[in-house]
């Protein structure tokens, strides 16, 4: 610690931008979205000071003009993997050392750094990479990853500051050491602000970071990368490699200094990689610290007395904004019988307002493309089943195109039964079902909302009957980490809903809190003995 107790800044809100016609935020992020899409980008790999360029690369192009390039990046080898783990520890002691308020100011700094100049830069890479409407990419580029930079900054002060009581005579203290090794974060493709929050909440704590981006976010993780370099974070801290996640994965889990993983991706992956993890137990110098968010299936459940309007607008902004890729996204939705063809119509309306599926550059486009061609043919191919089998029907939606861009139509699927395929499996895309409830079942759709799917991240229930509310409360408390009343099931917000579920939803350590900060340090109690015992002998023991 440095010689005071400081306080850091109040962390706020990033207050969002409208992007409306004529406003200058506006005009810039589409002179960058131009000055990129006619670019070139040519990605390398960040390993401590060096930008290492391999003789093996992949090409990158907008998911929304899939034959159109912007750039490349380069494919690490296992030595280059071996390269950054080594660098990280080299970097580990003095970046370990670093008085934590020097390490808050270069993740303040950065805030600011995306706050301002590089927010057209950081929004237009994400529209770009990710085909995210320009409202998608301001929510998350620039101001939930300012908010978890601002944040995180005032729960690791707050972290540092908890301290134990002492007693007459004796000092106790708490310092909380980063962990005894390095850190593995693998980051996925949806948000931008996930992929830099990842390795910079780790490092932030005093620990030094081997990054693997998702292969589909590499042109948006560059502006993060830019950032950390112009904020002043120190060669080796984060260190950035690209290619096949098997091979890396394996070199990374085979460090005797692997101290802990930061994972947001599939459950999939993350069982497999917990496994990996539990059979090399003996290697490591240190338990692993575990932290990871996986999938979710996500809920609405409306009960009668809840507003038609309200309910509609829940489905369409939960279901289909940015195509529905992201891991809250509402996607199993329980209707009562009384309001449903009411409900349904409005939703139906409103996707029938959207314009077709197109580039993000378009800001009257409130749908874009979906991430790759392997989602796409997932996506077309559950549609296309549900366009064959009787327990369901495509009532909006349901058509599909991948020539120019990987573009799906939203779609609301009907089904009569609860167990339909798509009220179970996460699909990730701007796919919707619908199962309608008898009124009088109210409490049975609780259970069956409760025993329908694996996962536990997000759900939403929408009533004006507070008895209903309650019971829905009680009923679902195993059912979602985030859990939403009247309202959709997605847009957590740093600091005010910290973000995680439980099941097979992964671990719940809540990003965007203190309990995340948490787990990438590993206290050390201090007792100091103001004047030392000279004689072994207690009271009770007498002459």
């Amino acid at each position: 610690m440095g010689k005071g107790f400081f306080q850091v800044p109040t962390a706020y809100n990033e207050p969002i931008k409208s992007y409306a016609p004529g406003t200058p935020e506006r005009d810039a992020v589409l002179k960058q979205y131009k000055a990129y899409y006619n670019g070139n980008e040519d990605v390398p790999l960040y390993i401590g000071g060096q930008e290492i360029r391999t003789d093996k690369t992949r090409t990158m192009s907008p998911p929304h003009d899939h034959k159109h390039l912007v750039g490349k990046y380069h494919l690490a080898e296992k030595t280059h993997v071996e390269l950054a783990i080594a660098t990280a520890l080299e970097s580990r002691e003095a970046w370990a050392n670093l008085a934590w308020e020097q390490r808050a100011a270069i993740f303040m700094k950065a805030a600011e750094l995306i706050a301002g100049p590089y927010r057209a830069k950081i929004n237009a890479a994400t529209m770009i990479a990710q085909s995210k409407t320009i409202h998608q990419a301001e929510i998350d580029a620039a101001c939930e990853f300012i908010d978890f930079l601002r944040f995180n900054v005032e729960f690791m002060s707050q972290i540092y500051e908890e301290q134990p009581d002492s007693a007459e005579g004796i000092w106790n203290r708490v310092e909380y050491r980063p962990l005894e090794g390095f850190i593995y974060a693998i980051t996925p493709f949806n948000f931008t602000a996930i992929a830099g929050n990842l390795p910079a909440s780790a490092a932030m704590m005093g620990n030094v970071v081997v990054w693997k981006p998702s292969d589909h976010q590499v042109f948006s993780a560059k502006v993060i990368v830019d950032v950390f370099k112009e904020a002043g974070l120190p060669d080796g801290v984060i260190n950035v490699i690209y290619g096949d996640p098997v091979m890396i994965t394996e070199t990374v889990l085979a460090s005797p200094d692997f101290a802990g993983i930061h994972f947001t991706g599939s459950t999939y992956v993350f069982k497999e990689l917990w496994k990996q993890i539990g059979t090399n137990i003996h290697t490591y110098k240190t338990y692993p610290r575990i932290v990871g968010e996986t999938g979710g299936k996500d809920f609405i459940v409306a009960h009668p007395s809840a507003k038609p309007k309200q309910v509609a607008t829940a489905i369409t902004r939960g279901a289909f904004e940015f195509q529905g890729q992201k891991c809250s996204a509402a996607s199993r939705v329980y209707l009562p019988k009384s309001t449903a063809n009411e409900i349904l119509e409005l939703v139906k309306a409103d996707i029938k307002s959207f314009n077709k599926p197109g580039s993000p550059e378009d800001m009257g486009n409130f749908i874009t493309a979906v991430i790759h061609e392997g989602s796409f043919d997932k996506l077309a191919k559950y549609i296309d089943q549900a366009k064959k089998d009787e327990n369901v029907e495509v009532i909006a939606g349901g058509e599909y195109n991948k020539s120019k861009g990987y573009f799906i139509e939203p779609t609301v699927l009907l089904t009569t039964d609860p167990r339909y395929t798509t009220m179970e499996t996460e699909l990730f895309g701007p796919v919707v079902t619908i199962y309608i409830y008898e009124d009088k079942d109210w409490g049975k759709t609780l259970k069956l909302v409760d025993t329908t799917s694996e996962y536990a991240l997000t759900g939403a229930v929408l009533s004006t009957d507070r008895y209903a509310i309650d019971e829905a409360t009680k009923a679902l408390q195993n059912s979602a980490g985030n859990f939403y009343i009247n309202d959709k099931p997605t847009g957590a917000v740093v600091g005010q809903q910290p973000f995680g579920g439980a099941r097979a939803s992964g671990t719940n350590d809540k990003a965007g809190s203190a309990q995340n900060l948490l787990r990438w340090v590993s206290p050390r109690l201090i007792k100091e003995t103001l004047v030392t015992p000279e004689n072994y002998r207690y009271p009770f023991l007498g002459e």
